[in-house]
């Protein structure tokens, strides 16, 4: 066994001294001191915080977004992601138009299946609305997908309100969540040729073109559908203004229940005056263009305090990178050009931990990135719990280590970070996924444990 004495546990329960012992996948037991037996791995994790493996529920991997491939694939992609402290990520499949959900499952086994340090499950976006769609939503249940996806935005990818409605009520029966990108799309496609016929081509254009009603519209929407459909259990995906968070204040007012709202550290970091960062070959602000983007510091303000409020549910990354150089700089002369996305599964814990320090504690920390993804997603408690017979994703994080982000030294796929020179407090230390150790003080092992995580 792999012992891991004298930590901090941060369990269901609350927070206690103790060990922790590892038998294969498995957390074999929790005691106040565990004595090891010929052979044992003893690890001295004295000082530090002993947590389930965090969890990132929104990534896009290897994926084709209609203009690039983006800059991770899954084996790079979960490599960073353990190098954070991240075990498991739940990444965003998509059945383009025309291709049906199983066979996109299938595509995206393919690409991920025996590349993987952390472990990985699959939501099911889905790009038109039909019979077969309809009839394969209990297939993608059988196979082990929970969870799904729908885009208010986005011409190739958009249903309508009908069918977003439809959908909803076709995963009911299943005990399905379906999670939605609330943008307007055809006021953000209006919008993007206004700004552009101004003149405003660089970067900058990019959150004039999806102003926060686009947003708040588009998630008062959904929560009306939703409530319409019965309360079906709708996830609102990377909140980023206050308009949207009153939305969805106002729904849960009215007494409506199943809404989960996730957040992501570039919504409660940055903010709008990124986009006129210029760099040394002007190209910097190019970084951030992501969808929804970084908005005002008011709306930031607001998405804080609710989190410490208990209002948002979880943490995601929405990591979605593409490099500047050769692929975000064929949009500089303009901004509709710029792939979107950014990087961020390697840090989120890392920012989320300094940024609140003395706000959230190690509770806060797991239930926000590890407790809460895996209950919303169907994961609980096989994930997301320091327990007897969960599975061994364990990350050991030494709240006392202090590190510098630097594009330099991630192992992000990428050729920037958005927070780079960010000094961080606190550092995953041991990273184990499924038993194996993964990653050691931000570096990964060599070791590819990850498996699919069917829900």
């Amino acid at each position: 066994m792999r012992i891991l004495a004298n930590g901090t546990l941060v369990t269901p329960e609350g927070l206690r001294h103790g060990d922790v012992a590892l038998d294969g996948d498995k957390i074999a037991r929790i005691a106040a001191h565990i004595e090891p037996a010929d052979g044992d791995e003893v690890e001295d994790v004295r000082g530090c915080w002993v947590f389930p493996g965090f969890i990132d529920g929104h990534t896009h991997m290897q994926c084709w977004t209609g203009i690039d491939w983006t800059a991770d694939s899954f084996e790079t992609g979960t490599r960073a992601a353990a190098c954070g402290g991240t075990t498991t990520i739940v990444d965003y499949a998509t059945a383009d138009r025309g291709v049906t959900m199983p066979d996109a499952l299938d595509e995206w086994h393919r690409r991920a299946d025996g590349t993987c340090t952390a472990n990985y499950a699959f939501h099911m976006a889905l790009a038109e609305w039909n019979e077969r769609n309809r009839e394969d939503l209990a297939v993608m249940r059988e196979r082990g997908v929970c969870s799904f996806k729908t885009y208010f935005a986005y011409d190739h990818l958009r249903l309508d309100d009908a069918e977003t409605l439809a959908v909803m009520e076709s995963l009911e029966p299943l005990g399905g969540t379906l999670c939605v990108h609330c943008e307007n799309g055809t006021l953000v496609n209006e919008l993007q040729r206004r700004v552009y016929d101004e003149g405003i081509h660089g970067p900058e254009g990019h959150p004039l073109s999806r102003p926060v009603e686009c947003e708040a519209e588009a998630i008062s929407r959904l929560l009306y559908l939703a409530h319409l459909a019965g309360d079906a259990r709708v996830n609102v995906v990377h909140l980023s203004t206050k308009m949207g968070l009153d939305a969805i204040r106002a729904a849960k007012a009215r007494g409506q229940r199943n809404i989960f709202v996730e957040t992501c550290p570039q919504y409660l970091l940055l903010d709008d005056t990124c986009f006129l960062e210029q760099g040394e070959d002007g190209l910097a602000g190019l970084a951030y263009v992501m969808s929804p983007p970084p908005r005002k510091p008011v709306d930031r303000a607001a998405l804080r305090e609710a989190l410490l409020a208990g209002e948002i549910d979880t943490i995601a990354t929405d990591h979605c990178s593409f490099n500047i150089h050769g692929q975000k700089d064929r949009g500089a002369e303009d901004f509709r050009k710029v792939p979107n996305g950014g990087a961020g599964v390697e840090h989120r814990p890392a920012l989320v931990a300094t940024t609140f320090e003395g706000q959230l504690g190690p509770e806060d920390l797991c239930r926000l990135m590890s407790e809460n993804p895996a209950r919303v997603f169907g994961m609980f408690p096989r994930k997301g719990a320091l327990v007897e017979g969960a599975d061994a994703d364990v990350c050991v994080w030494d709240p006392k280590a202090t590190w510098t982000i630097s594009a330099a030294t991630q192992h992000q796929n990428v050729d920037h970070t958005p927070y780079e020179g960010f000094e961080c407090h606190g550092r995953a230390h041991l990273v184990y996924v499924n038993g194996d150790l993964a990653a050691r003080d931000g570096e990964p092992t060599g070791a590819m444990p990850g498996r699919y995580v069917a829900r």
